[in-house]
C-alpha cells in the first residue's frame, strides 16, 4: 500500500509526540516501567521507546499483569521481543494472587477484572512512579477524556478533579510519596494509525492479528474460542471459522471477528471500512454494564 503524504505527515506527528513523552517521563520520573502484553498496541509503544532512546537501551523494565487466560501465541510472541532486545520483564500472575487468597476466582471464570489488585501491588512493591500504557482515546468512553499524564492517588485510584490541564504539550508529573502517574503516548492515535504505522515501520506482531483458522463458538454476537478458560455452553455450537483478533486480551472475553485479512494492506483496508472500535466489537468485558471501563478506571485498572 503506498502511504500518502496526508498519512505519512499525520504518523510523524503522532511519532514525534509520543517519542517526546517517552523522553519527557525519563527526564522527570526515577522508577518508569512500560505495560506490555504483546499486544499490537504495548507492541507499538515498545517500539516507540526503543525509537526515543536508540542507541542506548530502553531505561525502564517491562510489566506485564498476566491473567493465565492468553493466547498461546502471544505468550510466546512476549517473551521472544524481551529476549531479543535483552528486556527486564515483571510478571505479575493473577494465579498468584487467587492461590493465596487475595483474589476470588469469578463466577463468570473471566479474569480481565481480577488484574487491578495485582497491577497496583506491582507498581507498589516495586515502587514504579510513572506507569506506560497503550489505551487510546478512540477506543471507548472512559479513554476518551484521560490525560496523557494521569494522576493515580496512593490506592491507585483515579480522581477526575485532580487531573491536570494539558497545553501547549506542557506535561505536570508532580505528584506526592506513594502516588503514580499513568502516561498514555498513544493517547492521540486511532486504530488505523496504528496500523498504518506498523505497515510503515515493518513491525512484527504475534499471527493472531490475521486471518486464520480457528474452531470458535458464538456468544452474545462474538465469536469465542475454547481454552483454560472454559468452552461453549449448551446450545452453543463449535464451528471451524477463518477469524482474526483486532485486540487481545484475557481468552474468556476476547472475541474475533471473522475476516480474511492476511496482510497489513487488507487490515488495513478492514479497519478502514469498520463502524465499531475494536473494544466495541471483540470484549466482552466491556459490556458487562454501561459504565464497566469508567468503574475500572476508578479502580485502578488503566
Amino acid at each position: 500500500m503506498v502511504e500518502s503524504a496526508v498519512v505519512s505527515s499525520n504518523l510523524d506527528a503522532l511519532e514525534s509526540e509520543a517519542v517526546h513523552i517517552f523522553r519527557e517521563v525519563a527526564g522527570e520520573f526515577d522508577r518508569p516501567v512500560i505495560l506490555f502484553s504483546g499486544g499490537k498496541d504495548s507492541t507499538l509503544l515498545l517500539h516507540l521507546a526503543i525509537k526515543a532512546f536508540w542507541p542506548a537501551p530502553v531505561p525502564f523494565a517491562l510489566l506485564h499483569v498476566d491473567t493465565g487466560h492468553n493466547f498461546p501465541e502471544v505468550i510466546e510472541f512476549r517473551d521472544r521481543v524481551v529476549a531479543e532486545h535483552g528486556l527486564r520483564l515483571e510478571v505479575a500472575a493473577v494465579q498468584d494472587w487467587i492461590d493465596d487468597g487475595r483474589l476470588t476466582e469469578r463466577p463468570d471464570g473471566t479474569r480481565n477484572p481480577l488484574q487491578t489488585v495485582p497491577l497496583l501491588d506491582s507498581i507498589t512493591a516495586h515502587r514504579f512512579d510513572a506507569v506506560f500504557g497503550g489505551g487510546r482515546r478512540d477506543e471507548e468512553r472512559a479513554r476518551a477524556k484521560e490525560r496523557i499524564f494521569s494522576l493515580r492517588n496512593a490506592f491507585g485510584q483515579w480522581e477526575p478533579r485532580r487531573q491536570r490541564p494539558e497545553l501547549w504539550n506542557l506535561y505536570n508529573g508532580r505528584h506526592r510519596p506513594g502516588e503514580h502517574v499513568r502516561v498514555f503516548p498513544l493517547s492521540n492515535w486511532t486504530e488505523l494509525d496504528v496500523w498504518h504505522y506498523i505497515a510503515r515501520e515493518d513491525i512484527t506482531l504475534p499471527s493472531i492479528y490475521y486471518a486464520h483458522e480457528r474452531d470458535v463458538y458464538l456468544r452474545d454476537g462474538m465469536w469465542l474460542t475454547e481454552g483454560p478458560w472454559g468452552g461453549p455452553r449448551s446450545g452453543e455450537t463449535v464451528l471451524r471459522k477463518t477469524i482474526r483478533y483486532r485486540t487481545v486480551g484475557d481468552g474468556s472475553c476476547t472475541g474475533a471477528v471473522e475476516s480474511a485479512a492476511v496482510t497489513i494492506d487488507e487490515v488495513i483496508a478492514e479497519v478502514a471500512a469498520s463502524r465499531l472500535t475494536e473494544r466495541g466489537a471483540t470484549r466482552a468485558d466491556d459490556r458487562l454494564s454501561e459504565a464497566a471501563m469508567e468503574d475500572r478506571k476508578r479502580e485502578g485498572y488503566f
